[in-house]
Formats: structure tokens, C-alpha cells, sequence
């Protein structure tokens, strides 16, 4: 293929860039490009794959509800519930953590030992106080991803997976990009290109001549464990106010991590000895479980901005440039609503229901510009 011409460029295919290229292709001509042979593969790929109100902050919340209800209409989640637990000295932590999402809309509430002890059988006595998010669900990641490639496809967008960038140019009104793959060199020119490139997210920024932002790969480890007594399947997402740990079942075994954020480089990430011998510690410290076996053990990365908070809009200097990322650990839970929100953004299309009540200003990239 050489300079085939498209309205739009997408870089990445995980679920930041195909959720994007889904909203996109009824209005414009799309190209959706991945390096890896697999759309996905490095973070959408190794989710722990639940939804909670409280991830990622106040000024997340208004994309995660209005996800969550896509998400739900959709068939993408299933009942899970979800639990902050801590000791004595996490109460005043823990009544305002429960205050500030309570104002913003989530529903939580405090809860006390004798409810813990309904919910989490084998919690260790000093862990005294929770608090109970009932809608936490988790989320069919798979399906939800494959749902946005099939929309996007469907809706005309063309995927190109095996196809490494290596070169972006702006000529005119249009960007010229080359890439290498699998079936050889490939070009394509698209009016607006877009960095749904996750990690590697101001490396694409830098080809193109954009400033990076300073968005910082973080790996996240897990671990599935063999537990005696076994993970009903009425356990909840279970996390600590420390943010130090968090646990779930997952088909008779237990999912953990040590809610690590251990910064890294955009690369395939893989867990370390001493990340997974912490998350056991740290389960041990809070339930009376015995370990029966390590399974299976893995990582991804998580990609922020400096302020923790996404990005997205035209880049302030580079025209045409759009940024889609920083997404941190709750890119999939807020896709929904992000990615119409994007699309509106980059299309100039009026905001609709969904994204009604989302301020955009908070996620524009020119509030790094100076």
C-alpha cells in the first residue's frame, strides 16, 4: 500500500485506539495501526478487568459513571461489588475517601467489622473498617475490545496490525506516515493523526514533532494464586487503603496484586520476584489463607501524565495532532465515554447525552504547554 489517503490516523490498537476508531468511522475514514501482532497485547490484554467508582479520582468519576452505563446496556459487565479495607488508624482516610465520591455521585457507603466479616471470611482482626462499593463489576475485556475492533471494521475503518511506525511527516494539510511489518514497507497519508499509543505514547509525539508530555510507563503486577479455602466467587474486588495490595476471584483462584507502580520503559513488562513475594506478603497480612500454589504470573503497564490525569485534544503547537493517552489503570473502565468524548473532540461534533456532563478542559493537553 503506498499513500493511501485517510481522514484519520490512529496509533495503537488497544482499547484506547479501537473504542476511538469505533466512535470515528461512521463520520470519517479511518486507519487504525499496530506494531504488534495482536491488537491489545500489552496492557488491554492483561486487565484485571473490573469496573469501581472510585478509580482514578473525582475528576475520573464523570467518565467512569457515564461509562458504566454503556458498559451495562451493553452486556460488558457482571455483578462483582467492590471493598476498601484498613485498620483503626485508616479512619479518618477512610471517612473522607467515603465523603468526597459520595458528594460526586458513587454509591458507597462505611461499613464496620461484623459486615466485613459477611463479606471476606478470614479477614485478620485488625482490619476493622471498609468501605462497601456495591456497583463495583467487572468487565469482559475481551469482548469489549473485539466489539470496538468489529465496530470499526464494520463502519469501514481499515487495521493494520504488524506495522511498526517509523516515520511521520506533515506536508501540507495531510500526514505522511511509513511504517515496517511483517508483509514489508507501508505508507498512508491521513489529515489528522492521533497517539492512542499508550506507553509508547510520546515517542509517536516526538516522530511527529510534538513535545512529549512527560507520559510515564508504570508496571502493574499480578499474580494467580491457589488458596486454601478457595475464593467463593461472591468475594468482592477487595483493595487496601494503603493501596498497597488488592485481590478478586477469578474461577476458583485468587488474582493478586501488589498495586505496584514501578516506573519502567515502553516494552513487553514482565512481573519481578520481588513484586509478587510482596503482594503474597501483604495477602498473608490481612487473610488467614494458606498458599497452596503460584500459578501464574504476569505484568503490564500503566501510562500517566504528570498529574495523573488523561489526555486529550489537539496538541497546542503541532496542528493536526491529537493526543488520546495517559490513561493510567482505568483507561478500559472509562473507554465508553472517553472515546465518544474524543471523537467529538477531534471531529468537532456536538457532545450528546453520554458525554453531557463531562468537562473536557481538565484533559486538554495544552495545560502542560508551558
Amino acid at each position: 500500500m503506498t499513500d493511501e489517503l485517510f481522514d484519520i490516523a490512529v496509533i495503537g490498537a488497544g482499547m484506547a485506539g479501537s473504542s476511538l476508531a469505533a466512535e470515528c468511522a461512521p463520520h470519517a475514514r479511518v486507519l487504525l495501526i499496530e506494531a504488534e501482532d495482536t491488537p491489545g497485547y500489552h496492557t488491554t490484554g492483561r486487565s484485571a478487568a473490573f469496573w469501581h467508582e472510585t478509580i482514578g479520582g473525582p475528576q475520573i468519576y464523570p467518565l467512569t459513571a457515564a461509562s458504566g452505563r454503556w458498559l451495562a446496556d451493553n452486556g460488558f459487565l457482571s455483578p462483582r461489588g467492590g471493598l476498601h479495607i484498613g485498620r483503626e488508624d485508616h479512619r479518618d482516610h477512610a471517612e473522607a475517601f467515603v465523603a468526597e465520591f459520595a458528594t460526586a455521585g458513587a454509591r458507597i457507603e462505611l461499613i464496620g467489622r461484623q459486615q466485613l466479616d459477611q463479606i471476606v471470611p478470614g479477614l485478620r482482626p485488625d482490619w476493622i473498617i471498609g468501605a462497601w462499593e456495591p456497583e463495583c463489576a467487572d468487565i469482559d475485556v475481551a469482548a469489549m475490545h473485539q466489539h470496538y475492533l468489529g465496530a470499526a471494521r464494520k463502519a469501514g475503518s481499515v487495521v493494520r496490525v504488524r506495522a511498526r511506525l517509523d516515520g511521520v511527516e506533515r506536508s501540507g494539510a495531510d500526514w505522511t506516515l511509513n511504517w515496517n511489518g511483517a508483509a514489508g514497507p507501508g505508507s498512508a497519508r491521513a489529515a489528522l493523526l492521533v497517539d492512542a499509543a499508550g506507553a509508547w505514547a510520546d515517542g509517536v509525539a516526538a516522530l511527529a514533532g510534538a513535545a512529549p508530555i512527560g507520559i510515564e510507563p508504570l508496571r502493574r503486577s499480578m499474580v494467580q494464586l491457589r488458596v486454601d479455602p478457595a475464593p467463593p466467587e461472591t468475594l468482592p474486588l477487595t483493595l487496601s487503603f494503603d493501596e498497597d495490595f488488592y485481590f478478586r476471584p477469578q474461577g476458583g483462584r485468587l488474582w493478586l496484586s501488589p498495586h505496584d507502580e514501578t516506573p519502567d520503559i515502553a516494552r513487553d513488562a514482565a512481573p519481578e520476584e520481588l513484586d509478587i513475594a510482596m503482594a503474597i506478603d501483604r495477602m498473608e497480612q490481612a487473610v488467614e489463607w494458606k498458599v497452596l500454589a503460584l500459578e501464574r504470573r504476569w505484568a503490564g503497564l500503566r501510562s500517566f501524565a504528570p498529574d495523573r490525569l488523561p489526555v486529550y485534544g489537539f496538541d497546542p503547537v503541532v496542528p493536526g495532532f491529537f493526543w488520546f493517552a495517559g490513561q493510567g489503570g482505568f483507561g478500559i473502565q472509562t473507554a465508553p465515554a472517553a472515546a465518544r468524548l474524543a471523537a467529538q473532540l477531534l471531529l468537532g461534533l456536538p457532545r450528546d447525552a453520554m458525554t453531557a456532563d463531562i468537562g473536557a478542559a481538565c484533559y486538554a493537553p495544552g495545560r502542560f504547554a508551558a
